[in-house]
């Protein structure tokens, strides 16, 4: 289950191509004291954080298990060459990405290697479900006696963070009699082990059902429309109250898509992907509902599709919390729609927000279902004793395919900040994986300004502090206390991808030693729930079930604004941006970014909500948020900053720097 806060650390690791890479799960050769004698271990498949769990008991022998076996990429070297040299908007090879066939045909397993793996995995007794079109990844379905049979080791029930998970108690290794055209070519068997794989969406204030309302009056329908002056004053002066939620028209104008999408230029011909867990019954009706309250083009017949499991095919649904992706679901279709009215969307909903979500995830890119996907859920962390270094490797590879490819790949970089101010899973700094990976876009967040008439007035990072009126005082004094922000730092995983090289501070790509590592995020867009977006959906509340609006943020609304922003300039340029690290830092100082900063005195607002988050019959209370507090070790600088990245997109200068030869 994917979480927006979680802890993990690097262990061993591998430079290849200027990007450190977890080694690879399997070492074949003489066992090892973790292994029956004999057997081949697989190296990291402990669950290291059973030390965090507790042991409920073994799993019934004839009970199912869906698991999945990673096979290598050959030459990740040349593959990551290649890279460089078809996404650097300098080169004359630029945006010439692969097809499916020609990654395939030079990186991906051989099919005499993937023929190997699906007839051991029968010969084991085990069905083999599902074979990616690339061979990389090859699922399976077989009992927990037949697991534990084949690879040495008991399958038992734990609970591990408020959630009951399964896992091997001891580390997995294959029969001695496994062939060696098996075991050099798989990298890791994921879906065993479930905890290694928690996911929650990135949301600070996770959207209903049940039924909530945050955004009450008093609040503005832009920024300082309204001024608290019935509120104590602070930093001096009466504060504004904070914006309602803004609506579709408000983003579009204040990064410059107004003009574009009266011309007709509004993502038509490109399709966004977003994968989430599960599938919200009511989400084609309450996206359509949405434009029409906001006066928006709603889904023309096929513009919007779902790839989703049987209806009997979901797991985890409680240990999950199914309806809460529902919230996820409907702001990332609405915030795509929003920013990109004309591309077309597909829904990828998974099985569950555990291993059935990496499937689903990396299914969309490897059926190249689309030319963007976005993803507003994380890890937490990314600390590879406790994610597994199959686990990365299994993203790495993945990722590295839909760079090829020519897809872009967007994950929200989390909202917990640099989770020192006590992430949920962890307390210590930490970026979140899979944000951090080097070949896919980490998107943060920042808190915008939207004046009356759509106007950008201002744009700060997202880091927020809290203070509580009581008894007619702001209490703990301003700036109050930290609450959330847009994750960023430094990666413990992965050494400087070539593209910030050279443009990110010393004093963040070598926060850890002389090594410089990936930074993150990379670009950012709107994801302060006080600036955030107003989302409509079907919600249950006290009186009966029905559709209503709400405000909402976090890196989860990033993501999906910058994939639409993405459509568009798609469209805009003639070609798919794919790969589109490179050239974001390309912009880096010039008109095509805003170049986000901290505010020269301190900001903030009022914010009102009910005390019971439903209705007014409880009451409200009111806090002061003051924003982007540097409390933290993320700051917002000119130039890259862990807090913002490169910065958001600056109007038209963005989507004219995405032109081919605007680099040249």
């Amino acid at each position: 289950m994917r979480s927006p806060r979680a802890g993990r650390r690097a262990v061993a690791a591998a430079v290849l191509s200027g990007v450190t890479v977890a080694g690879l799960a399997l070492v074949a050769g003489p066992a090892s004291a973790s292994a029956p004698l004999g057997r081949h271990p697989i190296a990291g498949s402990t669950p290291r954080w059973l030390r965090q769990a507790h042991r409920v008991g073994a799993l019934p022998g004839a009970q199912r298990i869906d698991f999945g076996v990673l096979l290598a990429i050959r030459n990740q070297a040349g593959a990551v060459a290649t890279l460089k040299a078809i996404s650097e908007p300098t080169s004359k090879s630029y945006g010439h990405w692969l097809s499916g066939a020609a990654f395939r045909a030079d990186y991906a397993p051989a099919r005499a290697s993937v023929a190997a793996v699906q007839h051991w995995l029968r010969f084991q007794g085990f069905t083999v479900t599902k074979t990616l079109p690339s061979g990389m990844y090859v699922a399976a379905s077989g009992s927990v006696a037949q697991v534990e049979k084949t690879f040495a080791t008991s399958v038992d029930s734990y609970r591990y963070l408020g959630t009951m998970v399964r896992a091997n108690a001891t580390p997995l290794s294959l029969p001695a009699s496994t062939p060696a055209a098996v075991r050099t070519v798989i990298a890791g068997v994921l879906g065993i082990d479930q905890g290694s794989a928690l996911k929650l969406p990135a949301d600070t204030e996770p959207g209903p059902p049940p039924g909530a309302r945050y955004g009450v009056q008093p609040c503005s329908d832009y920024y300082s429309q309204k001024t608290a002056t019935g509120q104590p004053p602070a930093y001096g002066a009466a504060q504004p109250y904070v914006v309602c939620g803004y609506g579709p028209q408000q983003y579009q104008q204040a990064y410059g898509e107004t003009s574009l999408l009266r011309h007709g230029v509004d993502g038509r011909g490109i399709t966004v992907a977003i994968t989430d867990a599960y599938a919200s019954p009511t989400i084609y009706g309450d996206a359509q509902q949405y434009s029409k309250v906001h006066h928006q083009p709603g889904f023309r017949p096929g513009q919007f599709s779902q790839i989703t499991p049987a209806a009997d095919g979901y797991d985890l649904v409680s240990e999950c919390g199914a309806q809460g992706w529902y919230g996820e679901e409907t702001l990332d279709v609405e915030a795509v729609h929003a920013m990109a009215p004309g591309a077309r969307i597909v829904y990828v909903g998974a099985s569950d927000c555990s291993t059935g979500l990496d499937d689903a995830w990396a299914s969309a890119i490897d059926n190249h279902v689309a030319d963007v996907i976005t993803n507003s859920w994380t890890d937490g962390t990314d600390d590879v004793s406790l994610l597994g270094s199959d686990y990365v490797t299994f993203y790495q590879q993945f990722s590295l395919e839909a760079a090829l490819t020519g897809i872009t790949v967007n994950f929200a970089s989390g909202d917990s900040g640099d989770h020192t101010a006590g992430g949920k899973f962890t307390s210590r700094k930490t970026v979140e994986f899979p944000a951090d990976l080097p070949y896919v876009t980490g998107v943060g967040g920042t808190s915008v300004l939207i004046g009356r008439h759509g106007d950008w007035l201002g744009e700060y990072g997202w880091q927020s502090a809290y203070s509580s009126l009581v008894s007619g005082a702001w209490n703990p004094a301003p700036p109050g206390t930290y609450s959330s922000g847009g994750g960023g730092g430094t990666s413990q995983l992965f050494s400087q991808p070539f593209y910030q090289a050279g443009q990110v501070p010393t004093v963040i790509s070598e926060y850890y030693g002389a090594a410089p590592m990936r930074a993150v995020p990379d670009i950012a867009m709107p994801g302060d729930p006080n600036t955030g977006f107003e989302v409509g959906q079907t919600q249950v509340f006290g009186d009966g079930t029905h559709w209503d609006q709400y405000r909402i943020g976090g890196t989860s609304l990033s993501s999906p604004l910058m994939a639409g922003v993405v459509a568009v300039a798609d469209q805009f340029a003639h070609h798919s941006l794919g790969f589109v690290n490179p050239l974001y830092y390309r912009m880096l100082g010039t008109r095509a970014l805003h170049d986000i900063i901290a505010p020269a005195a301190p900001l903030s607002e009022v914010r009102t909500d009910y005390v019971n988050f439903i209705d007014a019959s409880q009451g409200t209370f009111f806090r002061l948020r003051t924003i982007d507090v540097q409390t933290s070790t993320l700051h917002s600088t000119r130039g890259y900053d862990d807090e913002t990245g490169v910065g958001t997109p600056d109007g038209p200068a963005f989507f004219f720097a995405t032109r081919p030869g605007s680099h040249h």
